[in-house]
């Protein structure tokens, strides 16, 4: 999800906000096993509170994705060196509506 295609969008056609933060609860769950979805799913987040058809059709993305990726994970062989790399970014005032900021992280092993 772009940041500069997803925003408010006050004209857009108003849809029911408990449905959308049921498909955004069952997402953010899928985010302690998907890290990749992170991201995406935050950014859809924001809009819980009114949320119209476009940020639907971002939500049906992610699960479309999820759906083309079910089939692939990662596994560790047991006897393998596992070495840790973290990064960090944050933007200043990122956010389109609110100005405000996000921030990241994430681990390699």
């Amino acid at each position: 999800v772009e940041k500069s295609k997803l925003d408010e969008d006050r004209e857009g056609k108003a849809i029911d906000p408990s449905h959308y933060r049921g498909m955004i609860g069952t997402l953010l769950y899928q985010t302690a096993s998907r890290p990749d979805l992170q991201f995406a799913i935050c950014m859809c987040a924001r809009y819980q509170a009114r949320p119209t058809e476009k940020h639907v059709h971002a939500v049906k993305r992610i699960f479309r994705y999820l759906h083309g990726t079910i089939n692939q994970g990662l596994w560790y062989p047991k006897d393998s060196f596992v070495v840790l790399t973290a990064f960090a970014d944050a933007d200043h005032a990122g956010c389109q509506d609110t100005r405000r900021s996000t921030s990241g992280s994430v681990q390699f092993l």
